[in-house]
């Protein structure tokens, strides 16, 4: 086979890789991705799924919580290292859009026994977590 045509077949091959690594991935993925890396506490997998300005606000009374990648790598960087049995289970998923609402059942949570339940609104835009609602049972 005559060697340019031999280095365009890589060349294509290449091309054809790299465009199936660039994909982009749905916003229930780059959820999926989120959860699986706060239940494996890794922070840098965590914060590669939270957009540099996410924003996170109480359900209840619509306050914003916690503003920012930094801040939110500092209140998880400390979750993290103060709960090594954390763990959180889906109980209910919906996707719609670019926005997925999640029943989730917390445990671990800085040692605790204690089951936490949470309802996550996130919202993502170019694969990244831009803003997550949170709505907690009233006891």
């Amino acid at each position: 086979m005559n060697s340019n045509v031999s280095f365009y077949i890589v060349i294509l091959g290449l091309f054809s890789l790299i465009s199936l690594n660039a994909q982009e991935m749905t916003p229930e993925e780059v959820v999926q991705k989120q959860l699986e890396t706060y239940n494996n506490r890794d922070i840098d997998g965590f914060m590669s799924t939270i957009d540099e300005n996410v924003t996170f606000h109480n359900f209840s009374d619509g306050q914003v919580t916690m503003t920012g990648s930094v801040a939110c790598r500092a209140f998880y960087s400390k979750l993290f290292e103060s709960s090594p049995k954390l763990h959180s289970t889906i109980l209910t998923r919906t996707v719609f859009g670019n926005k997925i609402i999640d029943h989730e059942s917390i445990i671990g949570r800085n040692g605790s026994d204690e089951i936490l339940e949470l309802v996550l609104i996130y919202e993502v835009k170019n694969e990244k977590i831009i803003k997550v609602t949170v709505l907690q049972k009233e006891e």
